[in-house]
């Protein structure tokens, strides 16, 4: 039987991505990879109100991707949603929104789907199959956290602590000053304390901690990649399984956070539109592996779309 051919556009909420990739079992191929920053977020985490020129940048984004993978003749296009959609009051606007601009109906799938469906596409690379992982998926309104070995998910669970989220919760100066990072790591480290450790640690602890390979997935972690590498663009086959250490994420940190955007918008490997974002990003990266005693972070360009793709229908 042939490979699959499928599509799926993510929309997240910083940016909207696609992917059409060619199917087989637990292989995927990616034909095509584009992105649009939209920032769905922008402004939402006053109210939880979607704001109306972030939901028509959104609706146009997602109908121009509609309109890409078409030309590539996919048996199957999902269209998905994750954290900003799935918590807004005004949810029902931006699906009327995108179902007018393109035709496509959204998926809006919860937090746990979002977390499962990133640690099946994580481990669709065989490098990583059938080892124990912890899967760090970094987004703009969440992360997740996915605890497993194969096939078998022992702990997964996404959390309200994302890059745009904490970008819009500290009013960070230009360029940051030594209070902003005290005071961010401060709330990261209590976060992770409160609110993560006690529900991964007893986990962690099952499937024996010293043998699982902590794994970044989602723009963070590949960037962070691609700055230590000095990638002008993005190279999948040098960035995936690249390690990075805490000294090199935590010197990388204080790079970034030593600079006014203008200066961050300059470094080679950081995408200009991303310059704001990845204090956040880095922030939280740095603050799992310090916060939970992992040697270094593997960087996996696989995800959330890959396993989408693996999955024929909602389960939502």
């Amino acid at each position: 039987m042939p490979p699959l051919r499928r599509a799926v556009i993510d929309i997240g909420t910083n940016s909207v991505k696609l992917l059409v990739a060619e199917v087989e079992g637990r292989s995927v191929t990616p034909l095509l990879e584009r992105s649009h920053q939209t920032r769905l977020g922008r402004g939402f985490y006053q109210d939880h109100r979607l704001q109306p020129e972030a939901i028509d940048d959104t609706a146009r984004a997602v109908a121009e991707f509609v309109a890409q993978a078409r030309a590539w003749s996919p048996e199957l296009t999902r269209v998905i949603a994750t954290s900003a959609t799935r918590d807004a009051v005004n949810q029902r606007e931006l699906l009327d929104a995108i179902q007018h601009a393109s035709g496509a109906t959204v998926e809006v799938i919860s937090g746990e789907r979002e977390a499962e469906w990133a640690f099946h596409g994580v481990t669709s690379d065989p490098a990583l199959a059938g080892r124990p992982l912890l899967i760090l998926d970094i987004g703009g309104g969440s992360t997740e956290f996915i605890l497993g070995v194969a096939e078998h998910v022992a702990f997964c669970e996404s959390f309200p602590c994302g890059s745009v989220r904490l970008l819009e919760q500290f009013a960070v100066a230009d360029p940051p000053t030594q209070d902003n990072w005290t005071r961010c790591h401060d709330w990261l480290r209590q976060f992770l304390q409160e609110r993560v450790t006690p529900e991964l640690a007893p986990a962690l602890k099952k499937l024996a901690a010293g043998s699982v390979q902590l794994v970044g997935t989602g723009g963070t972690t590949s960037i962070l990649a691609r700055m230590e590498l000095a990638l002008t663009t993005f190279d999948r086959d040098l960035i995936e399984a690249k390690r990075l250490n805490l000294q090199v994420v935590r010197r990388q940190r204080e790079r970034l956070w030593s600079l006014p955007v203008a200066d961050r918008k300059q470094l080679i490997g950081l995408p200009p539109n991303r310059a704001d974002v990845i204090l956040m990003g880095v922030a939280i990266c740095e603050a799992v592996i310090e916060g939970f005693g992992f040697p270094d972070i593997q960087t996996s360009t696989r995800g959330l779309r890959f396993g989408a793709l693996m999955q024929p229908r909602s389960h939502d």
